[in-house]
């Protein structure tokens, strides 16, 4: 009811709001930028990658380009038609004649591999 009496004061409180806002966003493109990640900071969901993480932890991202994956390195990554990523270790790598790389991943508190888990049909993620 103040607010309202006060048009002055209310308008001052939505830029404020505003700005508050936008602050977030620029500092969420700004990771998106620097870590060359779609999603720099995800939260661990299950407890498939126990002891490592915990469920609930929060990883911050870091995909840079120009470095090689290998066995044994920790990949997040999105099946088709999922939206939740997943946190998982390579287990196997593999290139074919074209130099295109693959890979095979596993959580280290699962059995098997996560070729289950994949689109049908998919033996590697790309």
């Amino acid at each position: 009811r103040y607010l309202w009496s006060h048009k002055r004061q209310l308008l001052f409180q939505a830029l404020n709001l505003g700005m508050v806002v936008l602050s977030a966003l620029m500092i969420w493109k700004f990771l998106i930028f620097m870590t060359y990640s779609g999603s720099p900071v995800v939260v661990v969901l299950s407890g498939s990658m126990e002891p490592a993480f915990q469920r609930g932890d929060i990883l911050f991202l870091n995909n840079q380009p120009d470095d090689p994956l290998r066995a044994g390195e920790i990949v997040v990554f999105n099946i088709k038609n999922r939206d939740i990523p997943i946190v998982h270790r390579i287990l196997k790598v593999h290139e074919d004649e074209d130099g295109q790389v693959s890979v095979l991943t596993k959580g280290d508190n699962n059995q098997v591999h996560d070729r289950g888990l994949y689109s049908d049909g998919q033996m590697w993620l790309e």
